[in-house]
């Protein structure tokens, strides 16, 4: 049950139920799972961001080579390594969110997570125990990974089942853009660090790099104790009614996912897949493509990276809006069109070194990726049944983030050291958005139902 207090004198006592709390009311607890959703994606995002803008760094920490471009490598083989968890942990967060609820689930991961990424701040260097320091790295961010496979589609769940139908994309795309506000800050303390105190300096070296990781556990703490104070959607409570009503409950979200919505769940993963190496390969790779392959200086390429996502975060509540009104499906499909028609190219401008077409490529790229990316995540929870919501998200979303977004880094540097090609990591997009488009053209649109309706 909701306990609210009225936001008028005058009430004589407060609504028990979110279906009779006032608009004051409920508008008051939606900001509060939006806040909660938006800084717990947040957390993620942010240390993710950290990883890879300071991979650099990490890499002289953990992975001393001769070869500097094998250690960067080693860096994000790691961060590859670690996204091979992320099926597993989608599987048990969807299923525990679908039994025991949204706010379980999220309560709990959150927790789990900013531990694990503050403990990788504390972890001491190869210099001082050797092989065990990436091996301990790896295992954090394999915990870490565990536990934030949940957070993305759980935040997206949750805020979808308060938002208003006819909102729905717009309040949902609050999750992206944590996304992009957590690679912003990121990406602002690497420019600020490097600017400073230099790349391969004492102090980034030794501490500096570790701040971002602190930072998560009394962040951690803050979006915990959010999260606790709200109760579950109120979709979610009503199917749990209706359920016990008629003397069911929630069983094996999994099975029944895979029972009764498995060609849903296969298009979903389709569509899953261009935003899964869009994303890393526009926001996290290609400043270190900019500063490994094609030698351009560090800051300028944090410059322009922190440039490109101030307007992304702009551009990605501009697309939620902007998919409320013409739905999810035209979006996504003219997200998958733009990368076929205009990857190549850009890749082939970067080549110029020049800062003002360098920085107009990254923003062309990234109003491509805000079409999809604003758009997916209230997609994705208009095409699951309430039962299965939390987990047929979390699947489909992490299972295209382990197989091609962790390794969009790696896979592209081995393919320009394969080919020799400086623009091979283009047509392995184009490739993947092929393969997005055909998904979307057989999915269907629920845009702007109310999410009782999708069965």
């Amino acid at each position: 049950m909701i306990t609210m207090a009225s936001s008028t004198k005058e009430a004589v006592r407060p609504a028990t139920t979110y279906a009779e709390a006032t608009e004051a009311e409920k508008h008051a607890v939606l900001r509060k799972v939006t806040g909660s959703s938006f800084l717990g994606n947040f957390i993620e995002w942010f240390d993710y961001a950290s990883y890879s803008y300071l991979a650099t760094v990490i890499a002289m920490v953990f992975f001393p080579a001769e070869d500097h471009a094998v250690a960067v490598m080693s860096t994000f083989g790691v961060f590859a390594l670690s996204f091979l968890v992320r099926p597993i942990g989608a599987i048990f967060w969807g299923n525990m969110g679908d039994k025991k609820g949204r706010k379980w689930a999220l309560s709990v991961s959150i927790l789990l997570m900013s531990g694990a990424t503050f403990l990788i701040g504390c972890l001491p260097g190869y210099a001082v125990i050797g092989v065990g320091a990436p091996l301990l790295l790896l295992l954090l961010r394999m915990v870490q990974s565990f536990s934030a496979a949940g957070e993305y589609a759980g935040a997206a769940t949750f805020i979808a089942e308060y938002a208003p139908h006819n909102h729905r994309g717009f309040y949902c795309s609050m999750v992206p853009a944590s996304t992009a506000t957590g690679l912003l800050v990121g990406s602002l303390l690497a420019t600020f660090m490097f600017s400073v105190w230099g790349a391969d300096s004492a102090f980034v070296v030794d501490w500096g790099w570790r701040i971002p990781f602190w930072l998560a556990l009394p962040l951690g703490y803050i979006t915990h104790y959010i999260r606790t104070h709200l109760e579950d959607s109120p979709v979610y409570a009503q199917m749990q009614e209706r359920m016990k009503e008629m003397g069911e409950k929630v069983e094996h979200p999994i099975r029944t996912l895979f029972t009764k919505h498995l060609k849903v769940l296969l298009i979903s993963f389709g569509a899953c897949v261009l935003n899964a190496v869009g994303f890393y390969a526009v926001l996290t790779y290609l400043p270190n493509y900019l500063e490994t392959t094609l030698n351009y200086p560090p800051s300028d390429a944090s410059t322009i990276t922190t440039i490109v996502l101030v307007v992304y975060i702009a551009f990605i509540f501009l697309s939620g809006r902007i998919s409320d009104k013409v739905g999810r499906k035209k979006m996504l499909i003219g997200a998958c069109v733009g990368f076929i028609v205009f990857t190549v190219p850009a890749f082939m401008l970067l080549g110029t070194m020049n800062f003002w077409v360098i920085l107009l490529v990254e923003l062309l790229m990234c109003l491509l990726l805000t079409i999809n990316d604003g758009t997916l995540a209230s997609y994705l929870t208009e095409t699951f049944p309430t039962d299965v919501r939390y987990s047929g998200f979390a699947l489909s979303f992490n299972l295209a983030n382990a197989i091609f977004g962790g390794s969009a880094s790696f896979i592209s540097f081995w393919l320009i050291d394969l080919t020799g090609n400086a623009i091979a990591p283009a047509w392995y997009m184009v490739a993947i958005a092929v393969v997005a488009f055909i998904a979307m053209c057989m999915t269907h649109d629920h845009s702007g139902k109310k999410l009782d309706d999708v069965k």
